[in-house]
């Protein structure tokens, strides 16, 4: 495998660096909305914008999981609750919707039921169309797995309903690449707590996690298998890990909500995207948390921390685990122009590689330990197909296709043997 290098002083950016996803290859522009909302020409397609309340009831609508949200501008005042409340607060009466992703014990409730490999998927932005591309790839030589765990964070979450689904959802993982714009995921639209509006991408998630994309999760779910995605919970400052599949096996509109709702979250690039509103109640009273992105936590998710140094009592029921790094891991030259917007975009882009990097060698120092093997997909730097501004079709459609000839020719993924003495 590739040298993987990094310094300690990254993690302390680590989790500014979800911001590359929409800045680190946008052209010339200022900053800051002008800058994000450029995009590749022609113009990206117009998503029905949802009217603007007026009056009284758009201070007072509701917003979160269980209903439809109000006008962002105009957010009303969430009523105040304790960490005691946190601690305790359920989703939709579930307790096995969720789990601290810090908490080894609350992890252990999340284990799967059915055996076989893990796959995990990092944030990227449109940089996901190679996750989608390899995975179809894979369905195309007869070589993908199973499953028994996917997770995702970010666009990593977008794409784990399909990786999880399997070969039977490859056309759906495809369609969100290959006919998304930028004008399906944001808005040049300041709003009172972002840069960007995002109804788009939450028209856009609507349209795809359907009634029955939920009905499948639910049947998987009942195997055995698990669905994780993950998010930042912002009022406790920590790691959210949720159970996709038991909220998919409540099956009503309540749960329906939820879930689009999770993956929103998880996509929520802070300061630029509005973070998510979610209902919880706690000791008889209604909570709205606030959730955004879950790489700000966890540039990809496998396991809390002592469960992968194997300080703890669990071990992950695994022999193989899979992780697709949707970015290219190696420094490349770039000459950059000083300017802000590009400048904060290649600095952050940098912060992002040396978070993935990181993550990924305590993931392969800890399998090594347990006698687990890994097997590692990255961007390889000979891809180098221009992008024209934040999801562009046309860089994402290469990068699919990049995604797919790799798998075919068998070299998307380089295995760490479980137990090997280096990382190359």
């Amino acid at each position: 495998m590739r040298a993987i290098n990094s310094t300690a002083g990254s993690i302390a950016v680590a989790g500014l660096s979800i911001l590359a996803l929409s800045v680190a290859r946008l052209p010339l522009a200022p900053w800051p909305t002008q800058a994000l909302a450029q995009t590749a020409a022609p113009a990206p397609k117009q998503v029905a914008k949802p009217p603007r309340k007026k009056g009284p009831e758009a201070k007072s609508a509701p917003a979160g999981a269980g209903g439809t949200p109000a006008e962002t501008n105009a957010k009303p005042a969430r009523p105040t609750f304790s960490l005691e409340d946190e601690a305790d607060a359920l989703v939709l009466g579930l307790p096995e919707a969720r789990a601290w992703g810090d908490s080894e014990e609350e992890f252990a409730r999340l284990l799967p039921k059915a055996s076989g490999p893990w796959l995990a998927m990092s944030g990227g932005g449109s940089d996901g169309a190679y996750a989608a591309g390899l995975l179809t790839g894979l369905t195309q030589t007869g070589n993908r797995p199973e499953f028994a765990v996917v997770t995702g964070a970010s666009i990593g979450a977008l794409i784990a309903p399909y990786a999880f689904l399997g070969p039977r959802y490859d056309e759906e993982l495809h369609n969100q690449f290959a006919t998304i714009t930028a004008g399906d995921i944001f808005e040049d639209r300041p709003t009172s707590d972002s840069l960007m509006d995002s109804w788009p991408l939450k028209r856009t998630i609507e349209k795809r996690v359907t009634p029955k994309l939920l009905a499948d999760i639910a049947a998987e779910h009942a195997r055995g298998r698990r669905l994780l995605v993950v998010t930042t919970n912002l009022d406790a400052g920590r790691r959210m890990i949720w159970n996709m599949g038991a909220i998919a096996a409540r099956g009503d509109d309540k749960a329906l909500a939820l879930f689009r709702a999770v993956l929103l979250a998880s996509a929520s690039i802070p300061g630029i995207f509005p973070p998510v509103l979610i209902d919880a109640q706690s000791h008889g009273k209604d909570l709205q948390e606030l959730h955004n992105d879950g790489t700000i936590t966890a540039p990809f998710f496998i396991a809390p921390e002592s469960v992968l140094a194997g300080t703890g009592t669990v071990r992950l029921p695994t022999k193989q685990l899979y992780v697709i790094a949707n970015a290219k891991l190696t420094q490349q030259f770039e000459m950059t122009t000083p300017q802000t917007a590009l400048v904060l975009g290649r600095s952050i882009s940098l912060a992002l590689q040396s978070g993935l990097r990181i993550e990924l060698l305590l993931t392969l120092a800890a399998a090594q330990k347990q006698g687990i093997a890994v097997s590692v997909a990255q961007i390889d730097p000979e891809f180098e197909h221009p992008a024209r501004g934040a999801f562009d079709p046309d860089y994402m459609k290469a990068l699919y296709e990049y995604g797919v000839a790799q798998a075919k020719k068998g070299k998307a993924f380089e295995t760490i043997a479980a137990g090997a003495s280096d990382v190359r």
